[in-house]
């Protein structure tokens, strides 16, 4: 990969990169916080619509509005799905990474609905950094969905990354 695809690449990424020397001094601390972002109603439908998960909690406002709920809320996995574009405001990706990509999640819990209307945000703390014999870099990530005017977040995850990372050759 070029040095022009990696930028390229790079540009998804609302902070600059951070070097690889001395990441593993930041363990366990916050290294971002996204902007609020509003779930609407619509975003709920199309997720019904691309998972064929219609659930009448998620998608009929007059039947949910009869609910512990009150009226819709996100598929959970909606709100999971946010973390790669939440990340991209909040998160500054490793210098060099040609790509990355997910490697899972070691723990999920989903504690909180996100009603249809709220606005939610992720807070993400660098969990763990491990360099790959290959050269990889894999990151881990404890992230919060928070809900505003909740104490409660709507869910929290360990999040592992992949960092593939250009070759020497490539940088320049």
């Amino acid at each position: 990969m070029t040095a022009e695809k990696s930028a390229n690449y790079m540009s998804i990424y609302k902070k600059p990169p951070v070097p690889l020397d001395g990441l593993a001094d930041h363990i366990g601390k916050e290294i971002g916080v996204s902007d609020w972002r509003t779930v609407t109603q619509e975003m709920i439908d199309k997720f019904a619509e691309a998972t064929d998960d219609h659930q009448f909690i998620h998608v009929d406002p007059e039947r949910a509005r009869d609910t512990q709920f009150g009226g819709t809320i996100a598929h959970g996995f909606l709100t999971l799905s946010l973390f790669s574009t939440l990340a991209y405001e909040a998160v500054p990706p490793l210098a060099g990474t040609a790509l990355g990509v997910n490697v899972g999640f070691d723990k999920v819990r989903f504690v909180n609905p996100v009603k249809s209307g709220a606005r939610v945000r992720a807070r993400f703390i660098f969990a763990d950094v491990n360099i790959r014999p290959s050269g990889y870099v894999q990151v881990a990530y404890d992230v919060a969905i928070e809900i505003e005017g909740q104490t409660r977040p709507a869910l929290t995850a360990r999040w592992l990354t992949l960092s593939v990372m250009q070759k020497a050759g490539d940088a320049s």
